[in-house]
């Protein structure tokens, strides 16, 4: 393929990717807690894929004209139009991994974290009350889960079984790289939350974040969960019928 056709098929994938991803944005999911009348879009299932379908540049770059194109359609901004970001990272991520530059990957997913931890706006433990004793967790563990994975071989493992030709093996490197992706997307849009609505606009003030906190440490399993097997469900027919018709060449 020429350099000018192999140009104008990389603009054409971020256009039509882009009004696909903005108009999924338009659909709420689930409501963000602490931040009024803010919610979850049915695009966060799709930053992942987007990764995979077209890597670690088109892939991010899609995700952020999307957005904008989305807040031009009415999308209301959360984070002085920052909300591009958190997503981006996800499909950056597992572009990266996708590409097996794991050593990228993982340095940006503990960047990312650590500044979520260091922040003093964040709740390192959570204190559960049982009737025979209380537990103390950390408010990370899922993101701790997705970290190990995907500093261990089975970030490794789902790229291959991405690339290779069992349908079976497929949905459980897309379940892999979107449980990845979807943590990292939820500690970059965790900083955004506390570092632009609580330290700069002063929107939500310091001492409601360990009640905010609280209760999500309880949603956001389930709503991460639910994301990965939305990711898993709706790209495993998409991901094979690209790869099979040649539209796409994941290598």
């Amino acid at each position: 393929m020429s350099i000018g056709k192999s140009r104008a098929r990389t603009v054409a994938s971020v256009a039509i990717f882009a009004v696909v991803y903005a108009v999924l944005r338009l659909i709420p999911t689930f409501p963000m807690i602490g931040v009024s009348g803010a919610v979850f879009s049915l695009s966060d299932m799709m930053a992942p894929l987007y990764g995979v379908i077209l890597g670690p540049f088109v892939g991010p770059l899609s995700v952020i004209l999307g957005t904008f194109l989305a807040i031009a359609l009415g999308k209301p901004v959360s984070f002085l139009f920052l909300d591009f970001l958190p997503a981006t990272l996800n499909a950056l991520a597992v572009g990266l991994i996708m590409r097996r530059r794991f050593a990228v990957a993982i340095g940006l997913n503990l960047v990312v974290l650590a500044i979520f931890l260091v922040n003093p706006l964040t709740l390192i433990f959570v204190s559960i009350n049982l009737p025979i004793a209380n537990l103390i967790l950390p408010f990370h563990w899922m993101h701790y889960l997705a970290l190990a994975a995907l500093i261990s071989p089975l970030s490794r493992w789902a790229s291959g079984w991405v690339k290779g030709a069992s349908t079976a093996n497929l949905a459980k490197g897309l379940a892999v790289l979107a449980f990845i992706g979807t943590l990292l997307q939820h500690s970059t849009g965790a900083i955004l939350f506390e570092v632009v609505l609580g330290q700069y606009l002063g929107v939500v003030k310091p001492e409601a974040y360990q009640a905010i906190w609280n209760a999500v440490f309880y949603i956001y399993p389930i709503e991460r969960a639910m994301l990965v097997v939305l990711a898993t469900v709706v790209g495993t027919p998409i991901v094979r019928s690209l790869k099979a018709s040649r539209l796409i060449y994941v290598e």
